[in-house]
Order: C-alpha cells, then structure tokens, then sequence
C-alpha cells in the first residue's frame, strides 16, 4: 500500500496563501510564538482529563460506587470518562456560535473558565456515603462541563502553526503542538503517584485525592493568560484572517465536506485507539489483577512519558523525510504489531506490563506526534478551522472515548485478546483512511 507524500496529501493548490503572505516581518506571528501557545494551552487541557482518568482507577470506584465490586465501579468510572468526548463536537459547535458573535477571546475564557471549574469542584464533591446517587449525578455533569469546554476551547492555533510552518518543517511544527499531551500526562502521574505514596489508603480516598483537581484552576488560569496573550494580538488575528481560519457554516461543512471530516477522524485513529490502551486502561489492569505496587506502576508510566514526549520530535523528523501521512500508515502498521503482542506483554508478570508500558508510549510519542490535523489540507480554506476542530472531535470520540472501558470489560470477560482487537481495529481504519484519501486525491487531479 503506497502512502507516499503526493499520493495522499492531494491538490491543494487554492488553499494555501502564497509564500510572499506567509513571509516573515516585523509584525508577524513567528511559528514558534504559535507553538508556544499550542503547547501550553494543550498541556493544561490533557492535565484536566487525566486527572479524571487516573482518579477513574484510583479513586472513583471507592468514593462513588463502593455498593459495586471493584471492577463493576472501575467500569462505572470510565463510563463516566467517556461523557466528555461525546459531548466535545457538541461544545465545539457551542464555541463556533459563540465566537461569531462575541469574538475568540471572550470564548476562550469562557472555555477555559468552565474547564477550571468543572474540574475543581469535582474536589469538593461529596461521596456517595454521603448523597448517594446525587454524587455521581454531579460527577458526571462536571465530566460533562469538561468535555463541552475542551470543545469550545478550539482557537485555532495548531492550524495557524501548520500553516505558517516551514515549506520542509511541517512535521516538526506538527509535533510542537503534541507535547502537551505527555507534559499534562507527566504533571497528573507525578501528583497522584506523591500523593499515593505519602499518604494511607483511608487519607488518600477521603481528602489527598481532590489536591490534583484543585491544581487544574490554577494550572487552567496560568494556560488561559498565555493563550490570551497571543490570541487577542492584531498580528495573529490578521493572520488568522489571512488564512480565513473564522468559523464557517456548520451545515456547509457537513454538505460540502462530509467525506473529508469522515478521512480526517480515521486518519490518525490508530494514535488515538492507543491513547488511552497505554494511559488509563493499564493502570485499571494492575490495579485489578497485578502484583505490581500501583506506586511502583505509576512511576513507570511517568518514564513513559518522557519518552514520548522524546519520541515527538522524532516523529517531526520522520514526517519531514517521508510525508506525514506516510508516517500515520508506518506508524499504524507498528501499533498493529504492537497489538498484537499486548496480551503476552501485559499478561508476562511486572516486567511485561513494564515492557507494554515502554514501548507502547514510544509508539504514542512516534503516532500522536502526528495525529493533529492529518488531513486539514484536504478542506476549503474557509471551511479549515471549524474542518480541524470537528475531525479532532470525532477521531477522540470514535478512537479513544470507550477505549477504557471496552478493553477492561472486554479484556475481564474474554482476556487481553481484546487489546489486540481494538489496537487492530484502530490500526485497520488508518490504512484504510489514508488509502482512500489517496484515490479521492487522485480522482480530483
């Protein structure tokens, strides 16, 4: 299967600006201001969602459903985990209506404030020896409120930087954007690993667990000035309008482009399939049926993603040398592979599960690196920015939103065969998106 640069990526002749409005001056936007932006903004978003996620393992099933087994409330938590992601396109169309009418930066604060708040008040929240049924109720409508602010939190900066990149850069500055997600990861591990270790069972579950959510406001307030900073500048506003990257018609989008938004969401599924396979569902797995010392496990993950996060720039420079579309097929074919040695792996005692770990946050660092707007080019120019927002939606919701809890129910009723089922399936979807972008890209030659 050939995932060549040219063969996939396809015409974009009218959709790019020429290189004179792109050309660096005194008052421009520098791709590495943007990435800056990018980088920290994304940060703070996956610090919020993975401190719910590890808190889903850790600490839900104790606190909210303790009349259930462990197992039953793990799979009850990550139900509740997965309320965000189907509620995200929801919130990205919320933001495109609000940005129309009160401007980007009144969206963004009202983005990132709901964000903070939804996830701090899941701090204050009372067991469920305490409300009963009441307490899940608004566990959920704060998961709720996360996943509606993450979606009206889109400005448009990963698409700004990809196209302000460098002609022969565009994975490198691809990737930039990326790192937030094994820096949030890293941030979020190393609270709950702290707290877990210096801390009794009976402290933990009853107050140590609600400091990692407090955290999120603050670290949200020091990502929303920093964004905003950028964001309400003339310079990036006229670039953003140079690039006609303003919210576009949604029924527009849907009758025009629906074929680009369906490539663009199974693009890069194989990366977002093992988003959360080597994140949250491992932690679930020890959890329940290991010997390793979740301390220990913890720590493991937290190496794990720093080698990620050094497997990124690595991707840039692989995207850069082959194509970035060639590099989402090779790296779908790897995590393929990788799938199918998951259940030895994690099913080989403390060294296998250590080894999964590992190697399948290299291949994360390698795949997500790349994973963000893999097709964009593919839209209409004005029809980009709300283009990129949605197939981000739609690839979190179809490739990592159950993933959790299909490969933990499904792996405690079948064995972790299933693993390799959903890393396949995932891997499957890629090579199939790419190849028919490819023959769409030929076809409009």
């Amino acid at each position: 299967m050939d995932f060549s640069p040219v063969s996939v990526i396809g015409p974009d002749i009218h959709q790019r600006p020429s290189s004179d409005s792109l050309s660096p001056s005194n008052d421009s936007v520098a791709p590495g201001d943007i990435a800056v932006g990018v980088v920290i903004g994304r940060a703070s978003e996956y610090f919020d969602f993975f401190v719910f996620g590890i808190a889903s393992v850790l600490v839900f099933p104790a606190v909210f459903f303790p009349f259930v087994d462990s197992l039953q409330g793990t799979l009850y938590a990550f139900v509740l985990f997965s309320l965000a992601f189907v509620v995200r396109p929801l919130g990205t169309v919320a933001g495109m209506w609000l940005q129309r009418r009160y401007g980007r930066s009144a969206k963004l604060s009202l983005a990132l404030l709901l964000l903070g708040c939804a996830t701090a008040s899941m701090a204050l929240l009372p067991s469920y020896q305490v409300l009963g049924v009441g307490a899940i109720a608004l566990l959920a409508l704060c998961r709720i409120g996360q996943g509606l602010a993450l979606g009206g939190s889109w400005d448009g900066l990963p698409s700004l930087l990809a196209l302000n990149a460098p002609e022969d850069r565009r994975g490198w500055y691809a990737m930039l954007g990326q790192l937030g997600a094994p820096l949030g990861f890293l941030i979020a591990c190393s609270l709950f690993a702290y707290l877990w270790g210096n801390l009794s069972s009976a402290e933990f579950l009853d107050w140590g667990w609600r400091y990692p959510f407090f955290a999120a406001f603050a670290i949200n307030v020091v990502a929303l000035f920093a964004r905003l900073r950028l964001v309400v500048t003339h310079e990036y506003e006229r670039e953003l309008d140079a690039n006609e990257l303003q919210p576009c018609s949604l029924r527009e989008l849907i009758s025009t482009q629906s074929n680009n938004l369906l490539i663009g969401a199974f693009a890069a599924l194989a990366s977002f399939a093992l988003f959360h396979i080597v994140t949250v569902f491992p932690l679930s797995w020890v959890m329940l049926y290991s010997e390793q010392l979740i301390g220990e496990f913890l720590v493991v993950e937290m190496v794990g993603a720093v080698l990620a996060a050094a497997a990124m720039p690595l991707s840039g420079l692989l995207a850069d040398r082959i194509g970035r579309r060639s590099t989402l097929g090779l790296l779908a074919v790897l995590i393929g592979v990788f799938g199918l040695f998951a259940p030895v792996l994690l099913g080989g005692g403390i060294l296998g599960q250590d080894a999964f770990i590992l190697i399948g946050f290299v291949l994360l660092g390698l795949s997500y690196g790349q994973a963000a707007g893999a097709v964009t080019a593919n839209f209409l120019p004005h029809l980009r920015y709300t283009g990129a927002a949605l197939t981000t939606d739609l690839a979190w919701l179809i490739g990592a939103a159950f993933a959790p809890l299909v490969a933990l129910g499904l792996s405690a009723r079948f064995g972790l065969v299933a693993v390799s089922v959903y890393l396949l399936s995932g891997a499957v979807c890629t090579l199939l998106a790419l190849r028919a972008n490819q023959t769409l890209s030929l076809r409009d030659q």
